[in-house]
Formats: structure tokens, sequence, C-alpha cells
């Protein structure tokens, strides 16, 4: 459900409502149409309907997102078994809408043309699509020009002030950024706002930031005189999303044995994220799988650490391919259904640091706005001067900050050499995976 969110803020927002107290009706009928009345800012409540078949969507709220976070949020409680079949018909404004687009299943079904997947009446319309995409890259507009009026205050008064103004400094511009449906703009600035309680350094990491944010505003402006691959990158970085289905219906799949090196979650309030890092054992491809869930919900686990799988992966399109959906897994030679299982071959082909900071800067290079990167390494941890992991030819690399102490890959390590897989981020390097002597991968 929350993959046809418009953006994580829709996600998030669409998670926070279904908890349900906001729900003053909500019903289920027998043939995939759900409805429901929510309470918002209106005076009146909110009439959501769905039709699962889809899936469409209809809301009286004025957001401008499709489906809005009304629609999700009934859809997440249907899927949690709180939405249950009501006796009777659907309330009049339900059963209106879903009548007439089982209406306009049936004559589409009778002439072969495909039914309205928004719900809007009829066939997709051209022109309305073009227009709603060119109001988009207007909003877009006018948001980048106000992100970049305000780092050119932000930079004139000083960074100083930054420690002084709080986390509604940055929520303020993140908001407008949200209006302005530049989601991805909002997220790297909320991200901002405990850089300078960050500790020592702090100023020179919030300028860096400043500069990367500055260099997307003039990438996004510029956008019409950049290679394919890097407008991709520009686009993505700003918020525009490529939805699973139409990915997976143009992209081509890379057919690998694919090895689950490491995953790290992540979870706000409202929900929660897994990066699970994978490497191709023929190709030697990285890829970076997310799935998300709401908050206080299960995540996938189909992508267990130090397991193989052999799957075909669609890579999004971008200037350093490197986040991915899993398309299809292919059948045993026996037929047998796929299952993901323990890699034979025991620890990855390990790497030294100067090859992970290499392939670092190579794709640096193509993307500037890349924050983490796949590391596989023979090191041993050590803890003086500051903590770190070095190898064998005496380079280290710090450990991040927030990985904590560590201490299950100081008591594997023993002081000896181990495979280590991980983040590397600008901060230092997150070990989230080691090998032990069986060659069994321990997720840290």
């Amino acid at each position: 459900m929350l993959a046809l969110a418009p953006d994580a803020p829709a996600q998030r927002a669409a998670s926070a409502l279904a908890s349900g107290r906001a729900w003053t009706l909500t019903g289920a009928g027998d043939d995939g149409g759900l409805w429901g009345e929510c309470r918002g800012s209106a005076a009146t409540p909110y009439r959501t309907v769905v039709d699962l078949s889809g899936p469409a969507y209809r809301c009286s709220c004025p957001s401008r997102k499709f489906p809005c976070k009304h629609a999700l949020a009934l859809m997440l409680r249907w899927a949690d078994g709180a939405v249950v079949p009501e006796p009777g018909s659907p309330p009049e404004w339900a059963a209106s809408w879903l009548g007439a687009r089982a209406a306009r299943a049936s004559r589409a079904a009778q002439v072969g043309e495909p039914d309205d997947p928004a719900g809007t009446g009829g066939a997709k319309d051209p022109k309305a699509a073009l227009r709603r995409a060119e109001q988009r890259e207007a909003r877009v507009a006018t948001g980048v020009a106000e992100l970049d009026r305000w780092l050119c205050d932000q930079v004139r008064q000083g960074l100083g002030a930054s420690q002084k103004s709080g986390y509604g400094h940055w929520d303020d511009i993140a908001a407008r950024m949200v209006d302005a449906q530049a989601s991805g703009l909002a997220d790297r600035l909320r991200a901002l706002a405990a850089v300078p309680y960050s500790g020592a350094g702090w100023d020179g990491r919030l300028l860096a930031e400043y500069a990367l944010l500055h260099l997307l505003t003039v990438a996004y402006r510029g956008q019409d005189r950049l290679p394919p691959p890097l407008r991709d990158t520009v686009r993505s970085r700003i918020g525009f999303t490529v939805r699973q289905a139409e990915l997976q219906a143009s992209g081509e799949p890379v057919r690998d044995r694919w090895l689950v090196l490491a995953r790290r979650d992540a979870e706000t309030e409202r929900i929660r994220t897994r990066r699970s890092w994978l490497r191709g054992i023929e190709t030697g491809q990285p890829a970076l799988v997310l799935s998300f869930a709401p908050a206080g919900m299960s995540l996938d686990e189909s992508l267990p650490v130090g397991h193989e799988i052999d799957a075909g992966l669609i890579f999004y399109p971008a200037a350093v391919p490197l986040r991915a959906v899993v398309a299809a897994s292919h059948e045993a030679a026996d037929g047998s259904p796929p299952e993901a299982g323990p890699s034979r071959a025991g620890p990855p082909g390990a790497g030294t640091v100067d090859g992970l900071l290499d392939g670092y800067a190579a794709a640096l290079s193509q993307d500037p706005w890349l924050d983490s990167w796949p590391a596989v390494l023979s090191v041993t941890p050590a803890r003086s001067p500051v903590p770190c992991l070095a190898d064998p030819d005496g380079q280290a690399l710090p450990l991040h900050p927030g990985a904590g102490d560590c201490w299950p890959l100081f008591a594997m390590s023993g002081g000896d050499p181990l495979t280590v897989a991980g983040e590397w981020t600008p901060r230092g390097l997150w070990p989230l995976t080691a090998w032990d002597d069986a060659g069994m991968a321990v997720p840290l």
C-alpha cells in the first residue's frame, strides 16, 4: 500500500492517520470497495472511497497528491484488518462512485479498452496529464528559487546562528519544500537540523551540505543541458519518483546470484525503513533495496543477511545505478520455488581501504549527492587513537559516530583480521556484518 504513495511525506502522513482515531466511519464491500469518513481541518469529515481492483481512489479533501493520505490510510487500515465488511449497502456517495467505475469497467471489457485507473471517468487524458506535470514543474521551480534565497540568507547571517535557531528553523523551510512538491529537498533539510549539535567540525559539515543543496538547485535549473543519467539523478534528489510498476514495465532485469551483504534499519515516529545491500556474485554489481513499513509493523524479511538469491534486479535510472527492486526470483534447476539460502562460498571477496575510497570517489564524480557507498573490507578493528578499522596495508577508516562502540565486532576479531561489510559515509564507516571463522555472516 505504501508503494502507491506519491512521496515519502504522504507515506508518513498516511501511517499516522491509519491509527484510526480520526475515522468516524469505515466499511468494505465484497467487490473490493472501501469507504470511510475521516475528521480533518474542515467542518465536515473528508469522504474517501477506494476501489481495490484498480486500485483507484476518490476523496473530498483538497490535497493535490494522488492518492491522498486519506486513501492510503484507509487501505492501510484495511490491510491491517481494521476495515471489515459492513451489512447493507455502502453510503450513497460511495455507492455512486463505485457503481460508475463498475459500469466503465464493463464497457471497457466489451470494447477491449483498459479501465481508467485514476477513476477520472474514462481513458487517460494525455493533455490533462501533461498539464499536471507542467504545474508540478512550476511549483518545484518556485520552491527551488525560494530555497536558493534561504541558503544565501544562512551564509550571509553566519553559521553560528544555526545553533540558536532550534528545530523549527529547519522544519519551516522543509514544509515549504513539501508544499512545492520537492520532497527530496525537504528530507535533506530536515536531516540538517541535527548537524549544529553533532560535535566538533559541525560548521564545516553544515557548510558542505549547504553547498550540495545549492549545487542541486543549480543542476535542476539547468537539467535540460545535463546527460540523461545525471538528469535522472538530479530529479530523484529533488523528489521526482519513478513508481515501481513503471520501473518494472520498462526496466531490464539484471539476472545474477545476489549475496545479501548487510542491512540497516531506521525508524521515525511514523515509518520504518530497511536498507539492504546486495552484490552480484557474477557481475560484482552493488545494489540497494529499500523496504518500508508503518511504525510498529514488521519489515520485509525476504533478504536475510548472508544469503544468496537467484533473481533479476531492475535498477532505477541514475548516473550511478545503485537503488533497485527485485523484479523476479527464478526457480531452481529442479523446478522448485526459489528460496534464499546461506552463501556456500563463505565471506565475499574483500577489498582494501584504498580500493573502497577510489570506488567512492569515482561514484561521487557522477553523483555528488551520494551519501553512502557499500564497503566489503578485510580489516582489523582497533581503538587507538580513535575507533577504526585497519587493512593489511596499514590504511585505516574511522567508525561512524552513530555505530556505537561495536563491541561484537571487536569480540569476533580478537585482534585478528576479519571480513566486514557496511556503509561508507563522509562521517566514517558503519559496520553492519562480519563473517566468523566458519564463514557465517553475523549481523552487528
